[in-house]
């Protein structure tokens, strides 16, 4: 894999993998995120990985960027003969879709749509060709979701579909981005799926919400005690549609600190999944769904 190596100022490498996303370039971006962490390497300061790239922050006082530049480089060739498995875990996310607070926010900025007379899933649906809304709830939820990063705002995750590209989804984002975006609304923009983690601004179609919190600066929601962000890159997303019945229960069981995502280890090999898209999701979605 050909990766372009670059400066940004005197502080800063960036290594763009691939000008398109893809899982290959996911995997070289992770794996050699990975290794610059686990190399522990004098004077890197933060290491940031994205979709398709990473960029490492460092001190120049105690790295000669040149030096290290050759490293990351040698790092390559080390990830570029590496099998890529990844021990990560399958977590499973309830979205209520449809949910009326998405539907009261989405119709107060409809002139910014590029369809003000329909809904974002329901644009959604019609563009990507599926005979109901229904249907695309099926398509968005039926596969499990590799998260390709975590950023823009403080724990927000990028999610890429894990099917073949012809049946990947494509939305473009709105026209003009709104001033308001409720909290854990599960929107859609590109290619990629996201929960909002906070309530702001937004360009993302909005499809639905979650009762799940995915960032809690305050560290109390139990499963965020050791971190305050729930996602990290390698996690394996797979969406439960609800009903608001069942979303007034999850919520009650937040605000009682009894809520508890359902999450399990796995394995993932990018080879097995090239091999058998469908047969390895389908792995994935019985280890998540195991006792």
């Amino acid at each position: 894999m050909s990766l372009r190596y670059t400066f940004g100022g005197d502080e800063h490498i960036f290594v763009e993998v691939s000008e398109e996303m893809s899982l290959e370039a996911f995997f070289m971006a992770l794996s050699m995120t990975n290794a610059v962490r686990d190399a522990d390497i004098r004077g890197v300061t933060e290491i940031c990985p994205a979709n398709a790239s990473f960029q490492i922050k460092f001190n120049p006082d105690l790295v000669h960027p040149d030096d290290l530049m050759a490293e990351l480089k040698r790092m390559q060739e080390v990830a570029d003969k590496s099998e890529p498995v990844l021990n990560t875990r399958v977590i499973e996310i309830p979205v209520y879709y449809q949910d009326p607070w998405t539907h009261e926010t989405l119709m107060r900025f409809r002139e910014r749509h590029q369809d003000p007379d329909s809904t974002d899933i329901e644009y959604a649906a019609r563009i990507n060709n599926y005979a109901s809304v229904e249907d695309f709830i099926e398509a968005h939820s039926g596969s499990p979701w590799f998260v390709s990063m975590v950023g823009f705002v403080s724990g927000l995750p990028f999610l890429y579909q894990m099917v073949d590209r012809a049946r990947q989804i494509q939305v473009p984002k709105y026209l003009r981005p709104r001033t308001d975006t409720p909290k854990l609304t599960v929107g859609y923009g590109g290619c990629f799926s996201c929960v909002y983690s906070v309530r702001g601004a937004g360009g993302y179609q909005m499809f639905g919400v979650t009762p799940m919190p995915i960032y809690d600066p305050t560290q109390q929601t139990p499963y965020l005690k050791d971190f305050m962000v729930f996602f990290r890159p390698g996690d394996i997303v797979k969406w439960k549609p609800i009903d608001r019945e069942e979303y007034d229960r999850n919520l009650a069981e937040v605000e009682a600190g009894t809520y508890e995502p359902r999450i399990r280890d796995v394995v993932f090999s990018l080879d097995d999944f090239n091999k058998d898209i469908d047969g390895t999701n389908a792995k994935i979605l019985e280890v998540l769904n195991a006792d």
